[in-house]
């Protein structure tokens, strides 16, 4: 296995986010800042498997503690997927095993 580069920590502003495309035709990734921590999740919505940003990198509420499903107004905190409002309350994102490693987000590849 090799590591893939998704992008450079430092593009990821904080309290932000970006989705990353992975493979044609197979859900991409959120990424997502908080200070110095980096997360990541499938950017798919278990209601329906829907991409949450039909609007690209547009991702959390207003308020930034949230991740919200731009199909069904899903919302899911920030620190562990959970859904805790919407029509899949209870259920939550599937995180993604990424690595930071000189100044990069990383995934497995293979």
């Amino acid at each position: 296995m090799t590591a893939k580069a998704l992008c450079r920590a430092d593009a990821l502003a904080d309290g932000g986010g970006m989705s990353v495309e992975l493979a044609p035709g197979k859900p991409g990734l959120l990424l997502l800042r908080d200070g110095e921590t980096v997360r990541a999740y499938i950017n798919s919505c278990p209601h329906q498997g829907t991409p949450l940003d039909l609007i690209p990198d547009r991702l959390r509420d207003e308020s930034g503690r949230f991740l919200v499903c731009s199909t069904h107004g899903a919302h899911f905190r920030v620190e562990d997927g959970y859904c805790v409002s919407g029509p899949c309350t209870g259920a939550s994102l599937r995180p993604a095993p990424i690595k930071l490693s000189q100044g990069w987000v990383t995934i497995e590849d293979g």
